[in-house]
């Protein structure tokens, strides 16, 4: 069968829950290649285990150094040595745009937020999530960023025999450097775009998020916010989810005190399903819930919490 190259998200040894997904979608095309930017040792294991035949480690100092440009490099030469007929790679803000230059780079098209990879075609979610069609690339390999969750990782193990390639980073795709990073800070919670719940908060929190985490806590869900909780500065930008944010489709979202602009449907209206409470009952969230909650978070969010509680003691 034919390659299948594959964007491995991977930190610390940990392969993200996404990359597991690309992995379960390339081997509907062919063989899956991952490509891990950093050592693959620790995580050649579980890209094995979901079906990658090769792990291909590149370890160029540039790659952590600068921004996406040496990645985009990088992946255009693995492109022409492995020959793939796809390079798939999750749909975060990074790989749209190291996904756009690979694709000028190789003349070929692209496809961003695919909800569903298959040999007869790629499903597109369009419009901010109120739309999906399907795409087609007419030109040169398809290059596509596919959504987190959309579709369970099925283990298929493959040998995953790991070997380094040595890539040449133009002076070009070093013109920005990264002058400073900083770790976010663990909280013991699922990563927000890989998890299987959410649960968000915003203006009606008032700045309390204490009930909104006590309920994530309970479900083992991730925390997101909407941009006007982040705007206010109640919670960090890492966790807005919106337009301007990250995009997120859980099994279940719960949005607390969040009224449902555009803004911030737009990054979770793909979610299988969604819960709201917030004391307005014309709220615009209300219009696309499967369950709706007129009430005050602060008082509903606890008597759930309690309720998942008892229901698991």
């Amino acid at each position: 069968m034919s390659n299948v190259v594959v964007v491995a998200e991977v930190a610390d040894g940990r392969v993200a829950k996404p990359t597991l997904e690309l992995l379960t979608l390339a081997r509907r095309l062919g063989d899956p290649v991952a490509v891990v930017f950093g050592a693959a040792a620790d995580a050649a294991g579980t890209l094995a285990e979901f079906g990658a035949g090769s792990v291909i480690e590149v370890t160029d100092p540039a790659l952590d150094d600068y921004l996406v440009a040496p990645k985009a490099e990088a992946l255009a030469q693995i492109v022409a040595a492995k020959e793939p007929i796809a390079v798939l790679l999750t749909s975060t803000l990074d790989n749209k745009e190291i996904a756009g230059r690979l694709a000028v780079k190789l003349d070929a098209g692209l496809i961003t937020d695919a909800v569903d990879v298959t040999p007869e075609g790629t499903v597109q979610s369009v419009f901010a999530g109120n739309w999906t069609v399907a795409a087609e690339v007419t030109r040169g390999i398809p290059i596509v960023t596919v959504k987190a969750n959309s579709c369970p990782p099925e283990p298929a193990p493959a040998a995953g025999t790991v070997e380094s390639l040595a890539v040449e980073i133009s002076a070009a795709a070093k013109g920005a450097r990264i002058a400073a990073s900083e770790d976010k800070a663990a909280s013991g919670r699922p990563e927000l775009t890989e998890a299987a719940i959410v649960v968000s908060g915003g203006r009606g929190t008032g700045g309390d998020f204490s009930a909104v985490e006590a309920l994530a806590d309970e479900l083992k869900a991730a925390v997101g916010a909407s941009r006007a909780a982040v705007d206010a500065g109640w919670y960090p930008h890492s966790y807005q989810v919106g337009q301007t944010g990250k995009t997120v489709s859980p099994q279940l979202y719960i949005a607390a005190g969040i009224s449902g602009a555009i803004q911030h449907r737009a990054g979770m209206q793909t979610s299988k399903a969604v819960i709201a409470v917030n004391k307005d009952e014309e709220a615009p969230i209300f219009e696309m819930v499967d369950l709706g909650i007129v009430g005050d978070l602060h008082t509903v969010l606890p008597a759930v919490t309690e309720g998942v509680r008892k229901l698991k003691s």
